[in-house]
C-alpha cells in the first residue's frame, strides 16, 4: 500500500527493522487485510532513542523562528497530501470520508498551525525578582498514539515536542499505523534535522513498555486506556520520568430544564455516530430532567436518522465500522450487560445492523432508565451506545455528572446564561462545552481524576514538553 509500509523511520532514513515479522492492517468495513507493518524490536527502538539523543543538543537550542517555519512547513506538507489523509482513514479506521475529511484531516492541520502562531508569542525566558526563569527542552520525548484519532492525537504531540525543541520517538497504533508513516514522509520533506522525529511501528507489548521504561527516554506522552496508562506510570516510574496520559471518559451532557429537547437530542446522537461512538471525550451519559424523559427519547430516535451509518465509501453515511473484532466483541458485551441490569432499549441492541453483515458494525443503541451505578454509566464503552439517566433539579443533575471516575469533558444544554455559566462551572471535568459550542484548538485539552494527567493543544501543548530552570546570580 505504501512504500515504506515495512520501514522504520529513523535519524532522517527509512530501514528495515531488525525482525522480519509483519502485523497485519485490516480494514474495519471489510474485514480484509489491507498491508503490514513491521514488528519492531527493542534493538530497533535503541536506535531510534539514540538518535533522538543525538538530535537534542542542536534541536534543543534552535531558535524559535526556526521551529515556527518547520512547524509551518510540515503544515503546507500536510495539506498537500489532503486526499491521500483522507483514503487512508478511511480505509485504516473505517471512518466515512466525509468524517476522515472534515474531523479527522483537519483536525491534525489544525494542531501544527495552532502550535505555530502560539509559538509565536511564547517566552522562553522570564525575569523575576533577583532570579530569570528559563524553560528549555523535556528533552527525549516517546509518544504513544491511539488508533482512534490517527492524525489528531499524533499531529498535537509532535507539534508540541517540536515547539519545545524536544526531539521524539514515536510509536502509533498497529491498527492504524498508515496515516503516521504518512507524517513521518511530510516532517521527512519539510526538512526536520535528523534525529528531531523517529518512526517506530510494533505493538504495545514490545515497542509501548519499551518506550515508558527506557532510561534515555525524559518523557512520555501517552493517549490511550487507563489500564494502559497506569501501566507507563508504572514504567515510567523506574527512571522517574515524567508522563503525560490522557486517557478515558463518560462524559455527561447535563440537559437543562428550558433546554430545547430537539437540539439536545440532536447533539447527543451526535456525539453517540461521531467516530462510530469511539470518541473519548463522548458525551455518552445524557441527563434529563424526569419530566422530560418521554419526550427526549422520542427526539433522540428521529435525531439518529440524520447520522447514518454505513459503508466509509460511500459520502452519505455519517458513521462507519468499529475499529476491531476486538472492539465488537466488547461493545456487544455492554449491550448485554445493560440489559442484564435492568436498563431498557430504546432503538438498537446486540448484532449487527441489517444488511451490515460484514464489517465490524454495532446497532446504534440508546439505553434508558439507567442508573448512575450501573456498568454501562460506570465505563467506557466506545461504541454508538449512550445511556439517558434522569435526575430532580440542577444540583442533582450536577451531583450525578460528577459521580464518576473520569473528568475530561462536559457538555451543558439550556437557554439560562445563568444556569448554564453554574453547571459548567461545577462539573469537574477538564473542557466544558456549553450548547454545543465550536472546537478551540487553543483551549488546554485533558482531564481530572482517572482521565489523566496534563493538557495537550496550543500553548498547553508546549508547556508538556518543557522543564523550568532558575538562574541566580546572573
Amino acid at each position: 500500500m505504501f512504500k515504506h509500509e515495512n520501514k522504520l523511520f529513523i535519524n532522517g532514513e527509512w530501514i528495515d527493522s531488525t525482525n522480519d515479522e509483519t502485523i497485519d492492517v485490516i480494514n474495519p468495513a471489510t474485514e480484509e487485510v489491507i498491508g503490514t507493518v513491521s514488528a519492531s524490536t527493542k534493538e530497533d527502538l535503541d536506535k531510534a532513542v539514540q538518535a533522538a539523543r543525538d538530535a537534542l543538543p542542536a534541536f534543543s537550542k534552535s531558535i524559535k523562528k526556526e521551529r515556527i517555519d518547520l512547524l509551518n512547513r510540515i503544515a503546507d506538507e500536510y495539506e498537500k497530501r489532503k486526499d491521500e489523509f483522507i483514503d487512508v482513514m478511511t480505509m485504516e479506521l473505517g471512518a466515512p470520508k466525509t468524517i476522515s475529511e472534515n474531523v479527522h484531516y483537519e483536525m491534525g492541520l489544525a494542531h501544527f498551525r495552532t502550535v505555530a502562531k502560539a509559538l509565536e508569542d511564547f517566552s522562553f525566558e522570564e525575569e523575576r525578582g533577583d532570579h530569570t526563569i528559563v524553560k528549555e527542552s523535556v528533552g527525549v520525548s516517546g509518544l504513544i498514539t491511539p488508533w482512534n484519532f490517527p492524525t489528531n492525537q499524533t499531529s498535537t504531540k509532535i507539534a508540541g515536542a517540536f515547539a519545545a525543541g524536544s526531539p521524539v520517538v514515536l510509536k502509533p497504533s498497529e491498527e492504524t499505523p498508515y496515516a503516521a508513516i504518512m507524517l513521518a514522509e511530510i516532517i521527512d520533506r519539510a526538512g526536520a534535522p535528523k534525529g528531531a522525529f523517529n518512526l517506530v511501528n510494533g505493538t504495545g507489548a514490545t515497542i509501548g513498555d519499551a518506550i515508558s521504561s527506557h532510561p534515555d527516554i525524559d518523557f512520555v506522552s501517552f493517549t490511550g486506556s487507563g489500564p494502559v496508562g497506569t501501566r507507563v506510570m508504572q514504567n515510567a516510574s523506574e527512571t522517574i520520568k515524567n508522563v503525560a496520559l490522557e486517557l478515558g471518559g463518560k462524559s455527561p451532557l447535563l440537559v437543562l430544564k428550558d433546554a430545547d429537547v430537539q437540539k439536545a437530542a440532536q447533539s447527543a446522537a451526535e456525539h453517540m455516530m461521531l467516530n462510530s461512538g469511539q470518541v473519548c471525550s463522548a458525551a455518552t451519559r445524557v441527563l434529563v430532567p424526569k419530566e422530560m424523559k418521554a419526550d427526549f427519547e422520542r427526539e433522540l430516535v428521529t435525531s439518529l436518522e440524520g447520522f447514518p451509518m454505513g459503508d466509509p465509501q460511500n459520502t452519505s453515511n455519517f458513521t462507519g465500522p468499529l475499529i476491531s473484532k476486538k472492539q465488537y466483541d466488547t461493545v456487544q458485551s455492554y449491550i448485554k450487560k445493560g440489559q442484564e441490569e435492568g436498563a431498557r432499549i430504546v432503538q438498537g441492541g446486540e448484532g449487527k445492523p441489517d444488511g451490515l453483515e460484514t464489517g465490524y458494525f454495532v446497532k446504534p443503541t440508546i439505553f434508558s432508565d439507567v442508573t448512575n451505578d450501573m456498568v454501562v454509566a460506570r465505563e467506557e464503552i466506545f461504541g454508538p451506545v449512550t445511556t439517558i439517566i434522569t435526575y430532580d433539579g440542577i444540583e442533582e443533575g450536577l451531583q450525578i455528572a460528577n459521580d464518576t471516575p473520569y473528568g475530561l469533558a462536559g457538555y451543558v444544554a439550556g437557554e439560562d446564561e445563568k444556569s448554564l455559566k453554574y453547571a459548567a462551572s461545577h462539573i469537574r471535568a477538564g473542557q466544558i462545552t456549553v450548547n454545543d459550542a465550536k472546537t478551540d484548538h487553543l483551549a488546554p485539552f485533558g482531564g481530572f481524576k482517572q482521565s489523566g494527567i496534563g493538557r495537550e493543544w496550543g500553548d498547553f501543548g508546549i508547556e508538556e514538553y518543557l522543564e523550568e530552570k532558575a538562574i541566580m546570580g546572573v
